[in-house]
């Protein structure tokens, strides 16, 4: 089997990301953002997923860490759709429930080669280690553009923040592991394709 891997550089006035991945690897993973609280979500959905995966980003953090989170979003599904390639022969789907103490969160995707991003976050508090909220839904919805994958995110309840976002960081690892598992020889598709 062919050791699906994928790469994506990226380096505007605002930010210089680098960023690989590996699908079959053993949740290895090389982290720094330069926002600590980012560092241990990826390095949970890495974990949890069983990616191999390196992020290295210098952002401009004197703002705040909006410009080094979307942009980490586009690098990675990037990352990830070059490393699925045709995509032939994916579970395609990958669903997850976690709680994480008080807050319970699920997961859902299809790495359809269609973008779709839905977010139901209305329990997250408005700061989450210093920064704003919506820095994950930005996030997200960056992953999901360029991985070409339809995201379902939903947060039943909690109270912390740090425990519903790690919740979802780590259904996002479940849900992407199921996702890319090669079960099948063709593309799960009645169309016969995928738009990836």
């Amino acid at each position: 089997m062919n050791v699906r891997t994928g790469r994506m550089d990226r380096e505007t006035r605002e930010t210089k990301i680098s960023v690989a991945v590996n699908l079959d690897g053993t949740g290895t993973c090389r982290i720094a953002t330069g926002f600590g609280f980012a560092d241990h979500m990826f390095d949970l959905m890495g974990h949890w997923a069983g990616f191999d995966l390196d992020i290295s980003c210098e952002g401009d953090m004197y703002i705040d860490a909006h410009h080094s989170l979307e942009d980490i979003g586009l690098c990675l599904g990037s990352a990830i759709s070059s490393a699925l390639g045709d995509r032939k022969g994916i579970a395609r789907v990958g669903c997850a429930k976690v709680p994480m103490d008080e807050a319970l969160t699920e997961v859902c995707l299809d790495l359809s080669g269609r973008a779709y991003l839905v977010y139901e976050e209305a329990v997250l508090p408005a700061i989450i280690a210093g920064q704003e909220k919506d820095l994950w839904r930005e996030f997200l919805k960056s992953l999901s553009s360029r991985a070409g994958m339809n995201l379902h995110v939903r947060m039943f309840y909690g109270q912390n923040g740090h425990h519903l976002l790690e919740s979802v960081f780590k259904g996002l690892g479940l849900a992407l592991r199921q996702a890319v598992r090669l079960e099948r020889e063709d593309v799960l598709s009645t169309k016969g394709g995928l738009d990836a």
